[in-house]
């Protein structure tokens, strides 16, 4: 062992850090195979994108990289278990904007947060979208809005959760235009699909991955895109600032977070994999497809866009006087 590895530790020299000219040699991290976990049901957004994630970092570490659905709890269960685990690089989290709303949700969460949790990057965004069952009468927004008005309370949107970035987008497009339907919650904004096209329930505003492949198969219909311009995957459909709703627009994003605690060295090196493979091609294809951007920032851009996010949906959640159950 080197004098550097002496006097830096055991930890040090394990993940390879080194000083510019230091013969310390490269990080063995990961020597195991990683975790990702995703905290709602298969189908939805968060479970898409994070498996394009898995399976190109599994070829760039040479590691299997599993994403591993633990829904419940709206999320509570699988941010949890992150939460709880070794700060060792091996089980990291898929957040999203459920994450950030829940800071102003749930009072009495069994983790903190804003405290435990390191953020590794934002790896992607995505605007929502407004879909209904086909069945419903109406061909855009103004339609929608003037049936809610006419039949008040009759109406269900359905979302992944109480408290998710599913249900609070329905929550504020509820506030800015006085309509009151009633709100039917699942274990997951793909649960949700099947009953949508079936017509149990009417509208789901949802991630535009989700809902993209049944919009284009003509078995759901999209109204409006929360954005403040029309989405490539989406060009017929218009945006919130065309509908007349420029209050409505919100992105969904995903990102990367690990547990406080996890050496900084292993931060970064899962920063840099995370960053390099939203840019391979099979990624970007796929990416395409789906109507998501990539982002890639640093873990200390991810910390502020996760702050202010839990800070904006913070004051949504208390003028929509939501409550969690």
């Amino acid at each position: 062992m080197n004098k550097y590895c002496m006097s830096a530790g055991l930890l040090v020299c394990a993940i390879g850090v080194g000083l510019p000219g230091s013969t310390v040699a490269q990080s063995p991290y990961p020597a195991k195979s990683i975790t990702l976990i995703v905290p709602f049901s298969p189908g939805g957004s968060t479970d898409l994108i994070t498996r394009i994630v898995a399976r190109e970092l599994t070829g760039q570490f040479d590691k299997q990289v599993i994403a591993d659905n633990r829904a419940g709890g709206g999320g509570v269960i699988g941010w949890n278990t992150v939460a709880r685990a070794p700060a060792d690089g091996y089980t990291v989290l898929a957040t999203e904007l459920s994450f950030a709303i829940a800071a102003g949700l749930i009072p009495n969460l069994p983790f903190d947060p804003r405290k435990d949790f390191l953020h590794v990057t934002t790896a992607t965004t995505v605007p929502h979208v407004l879909v209904v069952t086909p069945s419903l009468p109406v061909k855009n927004v103004k339609e929608f809005l003037a049936l809610a008005r006419a039949r008040p309370g009759e109406l269900n949107y359905g979302s992944g959760g109480n408290g998710t970035n599913t249900h609070l987008g329905s929550e504020l497009l509820k506030n800015l235009t006085g309509i009151k339907m009633v709100h039917v919650p699942y274990k997951g904004a793909g649960a949700v699909l099947q009953d949508l096209m079936g017509g149990q329930v009417q509208a789901l505003i949802s991630a535009v991955p989700t809902v993209v492949p049944y919009v284009n198969a003509r078995r759901l219909r999209a109204l409006m895109v929360t954005d403040d311009k029309r989405t490539r995957v989406l060009p017929d459909v218009p945006s919130a600032k065309e509908a007349g709703l420029p209050q409505m627009v919100m992105q969904f994003w995903v990102g990367y977070a690990v547990p406080a605690g996890t050496p900084q060295p292993v931060v970064e090196r899962l920063n840099q994999a995370i960053s390099s493979v939203l840019n391979t091609a099979e990624s970007k294809k796929r990416f395409t497809e789906l109507g998501v951007d990539t982002v890639g920032n640093s873990p200390a851009q991810a910390t502020k866009l996760v702050a202010d996010e839990m800070e904006r949906w913070t004051a949504v959640i208390k003028a929509a006087g939501v409550k969690a159950e």
